[in-house]
């Protein structure tokens, strides 16, 4: 069992281990990237400052929330004087001269970065096969075809795959359609999507605004409360940042849920499901309802409309957020006769096949002609499925769903793009209605590979869903 944020902290108070070597036992294992989890690790002189002042921080006594912790950190946020891709060949020389809001609080709480996490290119893809830098591997062998490399999900999936192999405590990931907690589920770990606008996103290389959230990746569900903690800021600079009240939560996070509680189960979700993945929904109503909580059918109205609404509204967004890298303000620039050659020739070759697919579908549904038939049309629809959501919330307290539909798959296995968009099917609905949701692990499939349920809670409701999702991973006992 690999050691929570908290175990590790107390070894580090106790002596026991020392912040060097807790980063070079994380930063060795980095340096290998036997499953190209990262883009880029660190090397220990660029942290040497850093490891010395939280050693210095253990030895008074008095450590920050996060000393000393090695974290991954998604090669989407930029780092100051640090690389930050997007996983693109047009971000490839990118060097930030400013720090993300959500690491910039991460350091502020002690946590030391190890390097930056390999994604989909520009977080747009399921499978983290879209990389310029090559497709992420996932560190679990289907016990069928041990010989497969598999993938492990995306858009996060080097995030993902690094915390499952241990190269890392934890990792900031970013979720736009269930890009935290798909591959989550596929590595077998914990992947957290806060409540849209709770944790900022100035200074995150935007692929679709309305949606793009910040969030943890790691190991154990308290690990997540403890990430949360540091990052869940109201920012000033960020107009979709929310300026409600904050919890801490990791306090009272394994207490007894002494309330009675009622969870959802969407009848829908679970159509044409296979199994294996029936068998996790069933096991956990099991050891759950030893705990004065009731599990009850719901139905969506609107299940069937997310996402092909989503995947209007995101490339939409993306082909604005995207037009800025044109290879004369932004992004690599490729040579050309005149000006248009130069900005056609860098956008043709810096942009990958999946992330040109996005932006072709977002500039032809918002054209002229076209924006009222898809674009609008969409907007009208979300607004349907997040009043569908609270239609639901009226009756329960939480809903339970599959995290995804299958088990992880062969790297090159899914090369349409409509099924490879399908693997979000149980994730984009939240996303579109701005909810909190978190995938933990559940149990594994009959081949051996880990399978993830999806526990959803009201806005900002993070702290009771961390509650929850505590108990259901103590009660699955879930041990790779």
């Amino acid at each position: 069992m690999k050691q929570s944020i908290s175990q590790i902290k107390k070894a580090l108070m106790e002596k026991k281990i020392g912040v060097a070597e807790l980063y070079s036992e994380h930063a060795n294992k980095a340096k290998l990237n036997h499953n190209n989890s990262y883009n880029l690790v660190l090397e220990e002189d660029a942290n040497k400052s850093f490891i010395e002042r939280s050693q210095d921080r253990y030895s008074s006594g008095e450590p920050l929330p996060l000393d000393g912790i090695p974290l991954g950190i998604k090669d989407l946020f930029c780092t100051k004087g640090i690389k930050t891709t997007a996983s693109s060949k047009i971000l490839s020389n990118f060097i930030p001269q400013y720090e993300s809001f959500v690491t910039q609080q991460l350091l502020n709480n002690g946590a030391i970065f190890l390097g930056k996490n390999n994604c989909d290119e520009f977080a747009m893809g399921s499978s983290n096969e879209t990389s310029h830098f090559g497709p992420v591997i996932n560190p679990w062998k289907s016990k069928s075809s041990p010989e497969d490399n598999l993938v492990p999900g995306g858009s996060s999936g080097g995030s993902a795959a690094a915390v499952a192999e241990g190269s890392c405590v934890a990792s900031m990931g970013t979720d736009t359609g269930g890009s935290i907690r798909q591959p989550a589920s596929l590595c077998g770990i914990v992947g957290l999507k806060p409540t849209f606008g709770s944790c900022s996103r100035w200074g995150v290389v935007a692929f679709a605004s309305s949606l793009d959230q910040a969030g943890p990746l790691t190991a154990c569900v308290e690990d997540a409360g403890h990430i949360l903690n540091a990052i869940n800021k109201h920012d000033f600079n960020d107009t979709t940042s929310s300026n409600h009240t904050r919890d801490d939560y990791v306090s009272g996070i394994h207490d007894k849920i002494n309330e009675k509680i009622k969870i959802g189960i969407p009848s829908d979700y679970l159509e044409g499901v296979n199994q294996d993945i029936l068998n996790q929904i069933e096991n956990t109503k099991k050891v759950l309802s030893n705990h004065e909580i009731e599990f009850v059918d719901v139905k969506f109205k609107t299940t069937e409309f997310a996402l092909s609404t989503y995947y209007i509204i995101a490339p939409a967004e993306a082909s604005s957020n995207l037009a800025r890298y044109d290879g004369i303000r932004f992004g690599i620039r490729e040579d050309g006769e005149s000006l248009d050659d130069i900005y056609l020739n860098s956008r043709t070759q810096g942009f990958g096949d999946e992330v040109t697919r996005r932006i072709l579908i977002g500039t032809y549904v918002l054209s002229a002609g076209y924006y009222d038939a898809y674009y609008r049309q969409a907007q009208k629809v979300r607004r349907l499925i997040k009043e569908d959501f609270q239609r639901v919330f009226k009756e329960v307290d939480f809903i339970l769903t599959p995290t995804t539909p299958n088990e992880a798959f062969k790297i090159g296995d899914k090369l349409d793009p409509i099924s490879m968009y399908k693997n979000d099917i149980y994730t984009v609905p939240t996303s579109l209605a701005g909810l909190p949701g978190i995938s933990i692990p559940s149990g594994l499939s009959s081949n051996g590979l880990p399978l993830g349920i999806q526990l959803i809670g009201n806005y900002f409701e993070e702290k009771k869903l961390l509650q929850l999702a505590a108990l259901a991973e103590k009660e699955l006992a879930f041990n790779e």
